[in-house]
C-alpha cells in the first residue's frame, strides 16, 4: 500500500500484454491450438484483445502473419500462464504448424 497524504492507497500491478505475430503453415496442425488456447488464457485473467485485423504499417517492416494481442492483469500472470502445464500442453501444436515470433511487454499502469 503507498501512503500519500496519509490515505491507504493499493499498489496495482501493471498490466502485461502477449503479442504474438504468427504465420500459420499447417491450418489443419493449428486447430488444436486454436480450440484450446482461450481456455488456457482466460484463466490467469488473460483477455485477447486484437486478434488478426489488418495492421497498417507505418514504419518498418511490417508483420509476417497474424496479429494477436492478450491482456494480462500483470506480468506475473502472463508468465504464470505461458509457463502452466494447460499452455505448455498445446504449444507444441503452434510450433509445428506455424511460424511466430512472441513477447511479453509490461504496459503502463
Amino acid at each position: 500500500m503507498l501512503s500519500i497524504n496519509n490515505i491507504r492507497r493499493p499498489v496495482m500491478a501493471n498490466p502485461a500484454y502477449f503479442i504474438i505475430d504468427v504465420k500459420i503453415n499447417d491450418p489443419e496442425g493449428m486447430k488444436p491450438y486454436q480450440a484450446r488456447v482461450e481456455e488456457t488464457f482466460s484463466a490467469f485473467g488473460g483477455e485477447r484483445i486484437v486478434a488478426g485485423g489488418k495492421p497498417e504499417v507505418l514504419e518498418g517492416q511490417g508483420p509476417q502473419g497474424r496479429i494477436v494481442i492478450v491482456k494480462f492483469p500483470s506480468l506475473e500472470q502472463a508468465h504464470a500462464w505461458h509457463e502452466s502445464p494447460a499452455y505448455q500442453a498445446i504449444i507444441g501444436y503452434r510450433h509445428a504448424a506455424a511460424q511466430s515470433h512472441a513477447y511479453l511487454v509490461e504496459g503502463a499502469a
